[in-house]
């Protein structure tokens, strides 16, 4: 066996680690696949039960319920560039997955990265289909009212949030039995 082959071995095995089992795989697709579903399920059922203008309270003025049609980006900027963000969206389903193969040792990680690849590919699903994002959950006070979105931009929202966790305290993305450091 040539050293160039050994290097490769080693490398091989050295990707097979336990932490890195299909288990973290299931949760990371597991979790995409159940996001996107919810996603859609939940768009097409607004789409089929709220006309355009209807606004149908949850709870009371707070929550509610209006269909609205993004084609733009978070928060509606950039409106109608519906094949960049399409391009742009592709590559980020394509650096998650590659981030997930070369991190995705920790459950935590698997997790938040598994959210974020099933928002990402549902609101992708709409543009390709739709050229816009159904949005529907409008949440505020009176006049003050934040953006309205969907079930992907929730849980790319709360992805976002726990990578910010594990950034501040790293201990989040450890394996047990690994060892801390300090």
């Amino acid at each position: 066996m040539t050293e160039d082959e050994s290097t490769l071995g080693s490398d091989i095995a050295d990707q097979a680690q336990p932490g890195r089992t299909g288990a973290h795989w299931l949760v990371f697709v597991g979790i995409a696949a159940a996001v996107v579903i919810l996603d859609q399920l939940t768009k097409a059922w607004i789409v089929s039960n709220v006309s355009p203008g209807e606004v149908i309270e949850v709870i009371g003025d707070f929550a509610r319920l209006i269909l609205s049609q993004n084609s733009g980006a978070l928060f509606g900027l950039f409106r109608d560039s519906a094949l960049l963000f399409g391009v742009v969206s592709l590559a980020v389903i394509g650096l998650i997955v590659a981030y997930h193969a070369r991190a995705g040792r920790s459950l935590y990680l698997s997790i938040a990265l598994g959210l974020l690849l099933g928002g990402a590919i549902g609101n992708l699903m709409d543009r390709l289909r739709l050229g816009y994002v159904v949005d529907f959950v409008d949440i505020g006070i009176g006049d003050l009212r934040f953006y309205t979105f969907n079930l992907g931009d929730s849980a790319i929202s709360l992805a976002i949030l726990m990578l910010i966790a594990a950034a501040i305290w790293p201990a989040l993305t450890e394996q047990p039995g690994e060892a801390q450091d300090g």
